[in-house]
């Protein structure tokens, strides 16, 4: 739809991810003398080739926020992907709207990547008008606040932020000190599932009609991208997404600490909230879904380890890789301290292989957008880091793969998490592992094609060789990290000829890929 005014104050540009009526520029702006602008741009659904899910999800939200931002007296000049005046970018998109409309100056709250700010950094000129950049006030820590913190310090560890997140906020602390004595229960957060467990699915939705023409739309224009468009179940409004984390709150918040590491196969979601694509679009206040946690606790209704682990990732996870985003980039996106160059395997698409975690993992990402972050951290990633691929490419494919993906969130969490491409400025050691570990913490290997307690040979899991070969390879750079150096005297303990078979059973997985 194309609103046509004689005369506008402020243009007000809301992106995609930016779908919270108290967005800064909302609140600087006025509805009796301000023009809201938003667009779907093929640019943007195509800069990496993101999952047909994550497309419809975000236009579907952006329609339903527009139509919410009316129902508050705003007017709003929406652009669909297939209307005629669509250019299909930021800054040819905002140009067309400013010859239209002709406003005394740009309103927009500052965006969560950098390459979209240098791009908004351009605008006044280009656009001959003023062009007002706000901050982006949804999160509690501040970039300037987030580098006071960082300062002087050689390794930025979230665990010592995060306790600073807490006295700010004041969540789970009695007084000066945190809830139960400890600021963490990680450790208590460690269970394997059974299948057994009772696991209540997330709070799904039938596509209204504004969905349904969404859904027909991305089949139309992104068919050739991945994923699996249907079943389509995400809440496209901010009181289905409230709705959707009430019921995470009262069915799965109490076993959601336990088990919140653990796979099982079948079960996608287990226990988890799967709320990351609603926060990080703005369906969802961070603050406001840790408090609701937060008072479950307090009234008795879900234990200390569960809503801890729960208000960590948000405050503390999700507040400090937005930190080191802001204070690295550029270039933070090619650190490559393993040197690693190989391509991304094929099978990360197409979900063909015999590696039943690997399968399990790929195949539910492509179904639903969606994998838990011990899926993407010691699945996905793990093999990435063990099998040199260039964490550049495993970037691309986390940003192109999963809903909740944003530069800002999963670029830290690829290049400085799991693939420790940062030399260790985020983790304290690279997240390796064996096959052992997602034998414990999961059933994949049960019915798997490969023996999870072999080492070497045809049969072996192919984690075990490129585990141990990787240690070896890399000692080096290892060796002196107080959480690996014990891996490295292993690995050299070996007989010299068990560790010419690690070498060749690696060489034969990676010729395979």
């Amino acid at each position: 739809m194309t609103v046509q005014m004689n005369a506008v104050r402020n243009l007000i540009l809301v992106l995609g991810d930016q779908l919270s009526p108290g967005l800064s520029s909302l609140a600087a702006g006025d509805p009796g003398q301000d023009l809201i602008l938003m667009a779907e741009l093929a640019g943007e659904a195509t800069y990496v080739r993101h999952h047909k899910k994550k497309i419809a999800f975000l236009f579907s939200a952006m329609r339903h926020f527009a139509a919410e931002l009316k129902g508050r007296g705003w007017r709003v000049d929406y652009v669909k992907l297939d209307a005629l005046n669509n250019v299909g970018g930021f800054t040819a998109q905002l140009a067309e709207a400013v010859s239209r409309h002709k406003p005394e100056q740009v309103l927009v709250t500052e965006p969560g990547e950098w390459r979209v700010l240098e791009m908004i950094k351009g605008w006044e000129a280009a656009l001959g008008l003023p062009v007002r950049i706000l901050a982006d006030d949804r999160f509690v820590c501040s970039h300037a606040e987030f580098e006071a913190w960082a300062d002087g310090r050689k390794q930025l560890r979230m665990e010592y932020f995060y306790r600073d997140m807490r006295r700010r906020t004041g969540l789970l602390m009695d007084g000066d000190q945190p809830a139960g004595g400890q600021w963490n229960f990680d450790a208590e957060n460690r269970k394997p599932a059974g299948a057994s467990l009772f696991m209540p699915s997330p709070k799904a939705y039938a596509p209204d009609a504004v969905t349904q023409e969404v859904l027909a739309l991305v089949e139309a224009r992104f068919a050739n991208h991945f994923g699996r468009l249907e079943p389509f179940w995400f809440a496209v409004r901010r009181e289905d997404a409230e709705a959707a984390f009430a019921a995470f709150v009262e069915k799965a918040l109490p076993s959601f600490g336990d088990y919140q590491d653990a796979m099982l196969k079948g079960e996608p979601f287990l226990y988890h909230a799967v709320i990351a694509q609603y926060l990080n679009c703005g369906l969802l206040d961070p603050l406001e879904v840790c408090r609701l946690v937060e008072a479950a606790y307090r009234a008795g209704r879900a234990p200390l380890n569960a809503a801890e682990g729960f208000i960590r990732q948000i405050i503390g996870w999700r507040e400090y890789v937005r930190g080191i985003y802001w204070l690295k980039m550029p270039g933070y996106e090619i650190k490559n301290f393993f040197g690693h160059t190989r391509p991304l395997p094929d099978f990360y698409w197409t979900a063909e292989t015999d590696m039943a975690c690997l399968k399990a993992a790929v195949v539910q990402t492509r179904d639903e957008a969606y994998a838990h972050h011990i899926q993407r951290l010691m699945v996905t990633g793990n093999f990435a880091l063990l099998a040199g691929i260039d964490p550049h490419a495993l970037h691309e494919w986390y940003l192109s793969v999963y809903a909740d993906a944003y530069e800002w969130v999963e670029l830290p969490n690829t290049i400085g998490m799991s693939q420790f491409a940062d030399g260790g400025l985020l983790a304290s050691k690279p997240y390796a592992a064996s096959g052992a570990y997602i034998s414990r913490m999961s059933d994949y290997c049960k019915a798997c094609s490969f023996e999870v307690k072999q080492r070497t040979g045809k049969n072996a899991c192919p984690f075990n060789a490129l585990y141990w070969d990787f240690i070896g390879r890399n000692q080096d750079k290892i060796g002196r990290n107080p959480r690996m150096a014990q891996m490295v005297r292993t690995y050299n303990r070996f007989d010299p000829a068990e560790r010419v078979r690690i070498a060749d059973r690696a060489a034969d997985i990676l010729a395979g890929l």
